[in-house]
């Protein structure tokens, strides 16, 4: 098992390499290692089918960027055709170049959803919650819930349309969907009654125990919250920047002593530690090799990872070997899941004492 820490470095730089490139051939590379890692992972997990519809969502809207960019910017000299200019909004000339950077931002999108697909697939909730602090435990809780409710809903639709479907159901316009509707708000209340209760049954979101503890939070939150405010409004009033700047530090060393303070209340078990294997070890450094080497592009030479189709700069996109290089690394994930989970060629064979006969 990979540790979470190194799926969450390979995250936050695959992540980064998408936003910071709009040129569609890196773009393609970035997608082609998200996916490669998201087939990968998804063999083992119970969350790679119900990410698929998320896909296929992000792909419609993926299609529907390139219209919406191409009727709204009007600028570009490959002109396809040309709309009345009466319409508000849409009249002008329809370019190419319109149509390519609609395709290029969509794709953008798509693919930082097909690489947080692949971070869920590969992580899972319960291990992520291990790593929040004491203090923000109730917040990373929510925060879990949250990320884990659309995957599980789109699951539970799967299984009622195939539900349906063997009872001789078909799908064919909307209004067949209402046996697929009511069956999953019921099926989603029913998860949300029980989460709660279970929540409730486990003391989560209970008080503090000692009423001065309670009263010490306020005061030290209020301070804090005071101190902010004076900070704020030092410069504007009296132009004094630098006691403004002294109490929004004191301020923040307040809010950060009141939450270990909480967060020492914080009762946490763990019943099996996390263990940092060689294949995390090599995740964690391609994965930090691809963020400091973009992170040093782009700060050098921005226009290396830039597109821009329109003129002076043309259709066609740059590509820097050096570049492609750092973005394949972030393929090495599957690649170590890959000849991990592969089965051993030789199965061994147990003799037997007598006779000499052997079984599997």
């Amino acid at each position: 098992m990979r540790h979470p820490v190194a799926w969450v470095l390979w995250t936050v730089s695959s992540a980064t390499a998408a936003l910071l490139t709009r040129n569609p051939l890196y773009l393609i590379l970035i997608a082609l290692a998200a996916w490669f890692v998201y087939l990968v992972v998804g063999q083992s997990s119970s969350l790679a089918r119900s990410w698929q519809g998320l896909l296929k969502l992000g792909a419609l809207i993926w299609l529907v960027t390139i219209p919406f960019n191409a009727l709204m910017i009007h600028h570009g000299t490959h002109v396809l055709f040309t709309l009345p200019k009466n319409w508000p909004l849409l009249g002008g000339a329809i370019t190419l170049e319109a149509v390519v950077m609609g395709l290029v931002s969509g794709f953008a999108l798509w693919t930082l959803l097909l690489i947080f697909a692949a971070f869920n697939t590969a992580v899972d909730a319960s291990l992520l919650l291990r790593l929040v602090p004491p203090f923000f435990y109730q917040a990373g809780v929510v925060a879990s819930i949250g990320l884990t409710f659309v995957p599980q809903m789109l699951l539970s639709a799967q299984e009622i349309r195939e539900a349906q479907r063997i009872r001789g159901h078909r799908f064919r316009s909307w209004r067949d969907f209402l046996p697929l509707l009511m069956p999953l708000l019921t099926t989603a209340f029913e998860h949300a009654i029980q989460l709660a209760e279970s929540m409730e049954a486990r003391g989560f979101g209970g008080g503090l125990t000692n009423p001065a503890e309670e009263t010490l939070l306020r005061r030290l939150l209020l301070a804090s919250l005071s101190l902010v405010l004076g900070g704020l409004a030092l410069p504007l009033l009296w132009e004094i920047r630098i006691f403004g700047e002294l109490l929004l530090l004191l301020a923040g060393g307040i809010f950060f002593y009141a939450l270990y303070r909480v967060g020492r209340h914080v009762q946490r078990s763990h019943y099996r530690r996390l263990r940092w294997t060689r294949s995390s070890s090599l995740i964690a450094l391609s994965s930090a090799a691809t963020l400091l080497g973009i992170g040093l592009i782009y700060s050098v030479d921005r226009a290396a990872l830039t597109y821009y189709p329109y003129q002076p700069s043309g259709l066609l996109p740059p590509f820097e070997a050096r570049i492609g290089f750092l973005l394949s690394l972030l393929a090495l994930p599957g690649l170590v899941s890959l000849f991990e989970e592969a089965p051993s060629a030789s199965v061994p064979l147990q003799t037997q004492g007598n006779g000499g006969e052997r079984s599997a």
